[in-house]
């Protein structure tokens, strides 16, 4: 025991002095003695093996990480997918709950905005109806004045007509006077005042 453990110590102290030759020589004579299979116990305690160990142990690490980083990687992308899935669901929801509010708010609000163009529209009717009764009142009155107006031109054209007829009755019975007194003898210049005079008392 006292050799193997004179041996690692010279072997530790060679390896962290780089003396490779004085390695290579504790190497040697550890084979010979003790055989090749207990040459990983003299290695294990050199700081050479040590560093190997540490860069194995960082590079095992390093790959670990990553594996864990790749591992977490596709767990935070699946459930960000899961999310987002879920986000687009509720998302859709919504704005099917939104969409059918703005539907029901769109209906009520044409149903008022119809119902007061129906009452503007009746209101407008009744005064255009009252407007247009008036009109037709005033164009019938001044229609029928129009009528009174006439009737009584065609009564006054009447009473002139009958006024005329009658003058021309009077005239042609003058006429026809005139003419059977012409058959009668002419009376003298002396008397043709006084005869004047009897044709228009006569008259």
């Amino acid at each position: 025991m006292l050799l193997k453990n004179h041996l690692k110590e010279v072997f530790k102290k060679a390896s962290s002095e780089s003396n490779f030759l004085l390695r290579e020589n504790v190497v040697l004579k550890w084979v010979h003695r003790f055989g090749i299979d207990s040459l990983n116990d003299l290695l294990i305690h050199s700081p050479v093996q040590k560093g190997n160990q540490h860069e194995e142990n960082q590079e095992q690490i390093f790959l670990i990480d990553e594996e864990h980083e790749e591992e977490n990687q596709e767990q935070i992308s699946l459930i960000d997918e899961e999310h987002e899935e879920e986000n687009q669901e509720q998302i859709s929801l919504i704005d099917e709950e939104h969409e059918e509010e703005n539907q029901e708010q769109i209906s009520l609000i044409d149903e008022e905005h119809e119902e007061e163009n129906q009452e503007q529209i009746s209101l407008i009717d009744e005064e255009h109806e009252e407007e247009n009764q008036e009109q037709i009142k005033l164009e019938l009155s001044k229609t029928f004045e129009n009528i009174e107006e006439k009737k009584w031109e065609s009564n006054g054209l009447e009473t002139t007509i009958n006024n005329g007829i009658s003058s021309k009755n009077q005239n042609s019975n003058k006429v026809k006077q005139f003419t059977n007194n012409q058959k009668l003898p002419l009376p003298n210049i002396k008397n043709l005042r006084k005869w004047i005079n009897k044709d228009k008392k006569a008259s």
